[in-house]
């Protein structure tokens, strides 16, 4: 882990009592907000079925498109929510959180949608939120045997646990935390003039999320539906 990342971990417990909405329950939250749709976004089945019909069924295409939606998405709510520079950032991180993690989350649940999972299967919805952590982490926290598998052997598992629901979500929102605190060191301190502080942080959100697009891509293979 790079230097921006272990001071981000460093900060996370700080962040967290800062804004307290931060906490397991905070990812659960914004996983059904993002599967049943909040404010001018629809719900991440409907965008799914709206993007597979204008691909004529081609599911890949469809993938495609929805990845796409949401790095563009990602990357206006990123700038919206940076451009405060230091005076703001305490103010800021939880807005930016919120924003990426709904965005990602929509993304990631329309992904499993189109791929045959029912999102309203738990075991779905701890596999949408592990997937967020991005393909290194869910690697070394599988190796380390904090996590018992990746994205795909979760939701195909033969069941799940409240033990391994809450350590899913707690995994999930310090990694979100750890993240954006970091990007904040990279766009406040690094650079101090708020409008640039605002065009990296839209091009952190939309290149993260074009990357947990892609691993979700590659990770939630398809499953019939019964």
């Amino acid at each position: 882990m790079g230097l921006k990342g272990r001071v981000g971990r460093s900060l996370a417990p700080r962040i967290t009592q800062l804004a307290p909405d931060l906490t397991t329950g905070f990812v659960r939250e914004a996983l059904a907000r993002a599967v049943a749709g909040v404010g001018p976004l629809p719900p991440a089945v409907k965008a799914a079925d709206k993007q597979l019909a204008e691909q004529g069924g081609h599911v890949d295409r469809a993938i495609h498109e929805v990845i796409e939606n949401h790095v563009r998405l990602a990357g206006a709510q990123g700038f919206a929510t940076n451009i405060g520079g230091l005076v703001t950032a305490a103010v800021t991180i939880p807005a930016n959180v919120t924003g990426v993690t709904l965005l990602q989350c929509r993304m990631v649940a329309a992904i499993a949608h189109l791929r045959g999972h029912d999102l309203d299967d738990p075991r779905v919805r701890n596999a949408v939120l592990v997937t967020l952590l991005g393909e290194d982490t869910v690697a070394k926290m599988v190796r380390k045997g904090e996590l018992p598998g990746s994205p795909m052997a979760l939701a195909t598992a033969p069941g799940t646990t409240p033990e391994l629901d809450r350590t899913v979500s707690r995994v999930v929102a310090t990694d979100l935390v750890s993240r954006v605190v970091g990007k904040r060191m990279a766009t406040t301190v690094g650079k101090r003039v708020p409008v640039v502080g605002g065009l990296v942080g839209a091009g952190a959100d939309g290149y993260a999320t074009w990357k947990l697009g892609r691993y979700a891509d590659r990770e939630l293979l398809p499953r019939t539906r019964r």
